[in-house]
């Protein structure tokens, strides 16, 4: 591999099977990154903000770009990129919320390389695929010598940049369940330009039956450590009237929930006024697209 545009040498692993490439990662983690998409680790090497040793370049394993449904599962391989789920009609009628991240995820050139598996990865608070997938209680599966396990979304995070994921784990694929007739979802996000990372951003998935809630999830980026849940704002929605009332109050409660910073992006204080107005509005095109009014 060409290394003369970054600030350091390493080795470099090019396995042409999962099988390969776990053996080496057992073999050489924690000192390791794993190169999918690249758009994130290239970058970061360039700033000398990670100088790994080794690098596990797995974009030539075959069997791990797909976006598949089986059994009530959307199943999205690790190196099925964004462009991929861009196109995907699983994706755009299903899974709408995610859908929306992908139109304010880079520009085409970036969603043709970047991977949603490596946006987990990074573990960005800010992350757009972050509260798309978590409101839809995606779990994630990790791969190493020892066997598979499955990892739901909302355990994945820790802290920024770090993920529960043992250093000689790599992700292998994204599930999420298929959502029920009468729901739908939405995904929002205030950021300086379209393809900027997010100020604030917010998720919403709502399942209504006979005019009340039944089930819903919240979740929000960029206003935590890492990307959050709302159960405080979930709990004002399950078994209320489907209405804008009811939403307007249920978004005011995500403020007990979020933990927000000032950073070149933005400010706490603007992140606290405008998170329950993100919400509000992504609980409002999620009804809406239940009612048929949007796409």
């Amino acid at each position: 591999m060409n290394t003369r545009i970054l600030p350091t040498s390493f080795n470099y692993y090019e396995p042409r099977t999962i099988d390969e490439a776990l053996k080496l990662l057992s073999e050489l983690s924690p000192e390791v990154r794993i190169l999918a998409g690249g758009t994130d680790l290239i970058v970061k090497m360039k700033a000398r903000q990670v100088e790994p040793k080794n690098i596990i370049n797995i974009k030539r394993i075959e069997g791990l770009r797909y976006i598949t449904e089986e059994k009530g599962k959307i199943k999205i391989g690790a190196l099925a990129t964004w462009r991929d789920l861009e196109k995907s009609w699983q994706i755009s009628k299903k899974i709408p919320a995610l859908f929306d991240a992908i139109s304010v995820m880079g520009s085409v050139q970036v969603r043709s390389m970047a991977t949603i598996a490596g946006n987990l990865c990074n573990a960005s608070p800010a992350a757009d695929s972050a509260p798309p997938l978590l409101v839809h209680g995606a779990i994630v599966k990790a791969s190493s010598i020892r066997g598979t396990r499955e990892i739901p979304l909302d355990k994945f995070f820790l802290s920024p940049g770090k993920t529960i994921l043992m250093p000689d784990e790599i992700v292998v694929e994204i599930e999420i369940p298929v959502p029920p007739q009468r729901s739908s979802s939405a995904f929002l996000k205030l950021s300086r330009t379209a393809m900027d990372l997010a100020k604030a951003s917010a998720a919403a998935y709502l399942e209504v039956e006979d005019g009340k809630v039944v089930d819903a999830k919240i979740a929000l980026g960029a206003v935590a450590p890492r990307p959050v849940r709302s159960l405080s704002a979930e709990a004002e929605l399950i078994g209320k009237p489907a209405t804008e009332e009811t939403f307007s109050l249920a978004s005011r409660q995500v403020v007990k929930d979020i933990s927000p910073i000032d950073d070149i992006r933005s400010t706490a204080s603007y992140r606290k006024k405008v998170s329950p107005i993100l919400v509000e509005d992504a609980l409002k095109l999620a009804f809406s697209r239940i009612r048929g009014e949007l796409g």
